[in-house]
């Protein structure tokens, strides 16, 4: 599967949020993903089994938990991807920061007037 196959699903982006802040159990994954998705906690397994199939999570044991890790390898996939494209917004980021710096300095010197 595609590393876009994978993100595609809003689901999983979620989950990669929620492990990209930290470690998370899988019953915790299971109660946010459920109180926000109102899935089942099958389907929610199901998105963990993909994720960690395609690389983008690893699971550790921990006793009877079963802990998930971001593991943010596939997503040189993305980066790549996205490399062609950056050329597009790049220069346009460029020309705002330009724009708002000339905007604090005009509002710096009518204030020092």
């Amino acid at each position: 599967m595609h590393a876009f196959d994978v993100l595609g699903d809003p689901v999983r982006r979620r989950i990669l949020e929620l492990l990209a802040e930290r470690r998370h159990a899988s019953g915790e994954v299971v109660e946010v993903i459920q109180a926000e998705f109102g899935i089942s906690q099958a389907a929610v397994s199901q998105h963990l089994k993909v994720l960690r199939e395609n690389g983008f999570a690893t699971v550790d044991a921990d006793g009877a938990r079963r802990v998930y890790t971001l593991d943010a390898t596939p997503m040189r996939q993305v980066d790549d991807w996205l490399g062609h494209f950056r050329g597009f917004w790049t220069h346009k980021l460029e020309s705002l920061a330009t724009e708002v710096s000339r905007g604090r300095k005009k509002k710096s010197d009518r204030r020092d007037a």
